[in-house]
Order: C-alpha cells, then sequence, then structure tokens
C-alpha cells in the first residue's frame, strides 16, 4: 500500500512540476522570439512549440483526477459536515459510512462508464492490433491536434483516477469502520517547517506581555532562549 501511495504522490509531484516548467518555457519562447536579435530570432522562431499548450492540458487533466484520489486519502477535500458533528456518535457514524459509499459508488460508475469509452474509443483498436489480431471491423480512432496522440491514451485519466478514487472511498470507509477516525489534513501545516512546542508558545506569550503597554519584559526569556 505504501508503494501504491508514493507512486500516487510522484506521478502529481511529476506531472505539476514538468507542467510548470513546460509553461515557463513555451511563454519565455513566445516573448524572446519576439525580439529582432539576428540569429537568434531566427533560430526561436524555427522551434515548434505549439504543442505545449495542448501537453500542459493533458498534464493538469491527469494532475487533476489523480489529485481528486489523494485527497481522499489524506482528508484534504473540503466538506460540509456541520450538521454531521453535531450528530450522536452512531448516527454520525452511519452518515459518514453512507457518503463514503456514495463516493465510491459514484466513482466506480464514473470509472466504468470511463472504460468503456475510452475502449470503444481507439483503445480496442490498440491493444487488438498490439497482439497481432485481427482489426479490420474497428476503428483506430481520432488524435490529438498538435501531439498526434490517440485520445484514448489522453482519456485514460478518467477510468484510472476514478478507479483510484473509488478505491480511496473504500480504504476510508474500511479505515473508519475499523477505527472510527478519518482521515485530517492540517491545512496550517507547512511541510519542512518545525511547529513551535507548546511551552515555546506559552513562554513567546509570557514575554510579550509587556507590563508598562510600551516594551516587552527583558526580565524573561525571549522568543528561542531557554530559561
Amino acid at each position: 500500500m505504501k508503494i501504491l501511495d508514493h507512486l500516487e504522490e510522484w506521478l502529481i509531484t511529476f506531472l505539476m512540476g514538468a507542467a510548470t516548467l513546460i509553461v515557463f518555457v513555451a511563454v519565455l519562447h513566445r516573448y524572446t522570439a519576439g525580439y529582432p536579435i539576428p540569429g537568434l530570432q531566427d533560430w526561436l522562431l524555427s522551434i515548434n512549440m505549439t504543442w505545449a499548450q495542448e501537453l500542459t492540458i493533458i498534464m493538469f487533466v491527469w494532475m487533476a483526477k489523480f489529485g481528486a484520489a489523494y485527497g481522499v486519502r489524506t482528508g484534504i477535500h473540503v466538506g460540509v459536515d456541520v450538521v454531521i458533528n453535531r450528530m450522536g456518535k452512531a448516527t454520525r457514524g452511519k452518515f459518514i459510512i453512507f457518503g463514503m459509499a456514495a463516493g465510491a459508488l459514484f466513482t466506480g460508475v464514473v470509472t466504468v462508464m470511463g472504460a468503456t469509452f475510452v475502449w470503444d474509443n481507439g483503445a480496442h483498436y490498440a491493444i487488438f492490433n498490439f497482439l497481432g489480431l485481427n482489426v479490420e471491423d474497428l476503428i483506430e480512432g481520432p488524435t490529438t491536434p498538435d501531439l498526434e496522440w490517440p485520445t484514448w491514451t489522453v482519456y485514460s485519466a478518467i477510468p484510472l483516477g476514478s478507479g483510484l478514487m473509488c478505491f480511496r472511498f473504500l480504504q476510508v470507509m474500511w479505515g473508519f469502520i475499523r477505527t472510527g477516525e478519518l482521515p485530517h489534513h492540517d491545512h496550517g501545516h507547512v511541510d519542512g517547517l518545525e511547529e513551535t512546542p507548546e511551552e515555546d508558545a506559552a513562554q513567546n506569550i509570557d514575554y510579550y506581555n509587556m507590563q508598562d503597554n510600551l516594551h516587552p519584559d527583558e526580565d524573561k526569556p525571549g522568543p528561542g532562549e531557554r530559561k
């Protein structure tokens, strides 16, 4: 399971970073090519970057689909749970399980429908052709305008991402049934930054409690200082 978690995170990180880099290079190329610099302008104009926008759109679609599954696993999705949190423990648990099951059902239906669409849109032809089977009665399927990739490879994000999201709903639901806990994401936490211990926080408050309403109490240890 840890391997799947890491693959999910690596894929999202790669897609986000690569898409950002491609957009940066495409914009830099577009503006730099507008300057009449001898030699450089002709060379830049010879470079075809029309595919950049299409590729970044595809990458962001894939990132969004797998990011949604990551959100279910980590509890990062925003939810309106004011009413549910005011319910009793038993009733609240039933509603949470119902919500997780409904999410799994919905994403499961999207997975099946998406897989059927991808299969009929050219995946059927590509797989049969790869296996050396008869493809005379099958359609090859359309391609994207700029990259000329088979569109079924692009649309594969729907069944793959939705299927992973369905699995995550079932995983979270099973974890809640076993432990009674849901994944929680602290929106105020920043990875890489150490949190201030409670005693240091209290010490800082005491230091900044200005006795004369003008200056901190210098007789008390300041932030980061130990007694």
